[in-house]
């Protein structure tokens, strides 16, 4: 189990460093359009839609990431009060009535996406570039199934924690 563990924070310590290079692709991309729009006079047809896909990009493939951080918002008001043991609790019950089912419904409806964009060749229409919706689509589904992985990961060592009383694994 620890080595699926392992396996499982290391996918998300590489998704993790992937989203970094795509803010800097994001920044470049803006930080181009800007000049070519505001220096230039010339804006891009391109640089609008690119950044949609990259911002789509960088917060699919984040997930896994803050996840295992632990950056993701919750109610501090209570939560930070209890106790590891009552924090692991609340995490599972969470993740059994919350996380898990939601997750679930939305991985499904984006591999759902994911086949139709394939099938119709389905093509992003927010500007004359029309760039294949494919790839955006699928970056959806590979950060929903990371997310999934490591919201497993978690679970697992909260039960580890409330079973064994000891220490996460």
């Amino acid at each position: 189990m620890k080595k699926f563990l392992s396996v499982v924070d290391s996918i998300s310590e590489w998704s993790g460093m992937i989203a970094r290079w795509a803010v800097m692709a994001l920044v470049l991309v803006l930080s181009f359009e800007v000049v070519m729009r505001y220096v230039f006079d010339n804006p891009t047809i391109w640089a609008h839609e690119m950044s949609m896909m990259l911002g789509v990009f960088l917060v699919c493939i984040g997930w896994s990431y803050v996840h295992l951080h632990h950056g993701h918002v919750r109610v501090d008001v209570l939560y930070s009060r209890m106790s590891p043991k009552g924090k692991a609790i609340t995490d599972i019950v969470c993740t059994l009535v919350f996380f898990l089912p939601l997750l679930i419904v939305l991985m499904y409806a984006a591999a759902e996406m994911a086949w139709e964009a394939y099938i119709f060749d389905e093509v992003l229409m927010a500007s004359f570039w029309y760039p294949p919706a494919l790839p955006v689509r699928l970056v959806v589904v590979i950060g929903m199934f990371t997310f999934l992985l490591q919201g497993v990961a978690e679970f697992v060592r909260d039960v580890h924690l409330v079973v064994k009383g000891g220490p996460r694994c």
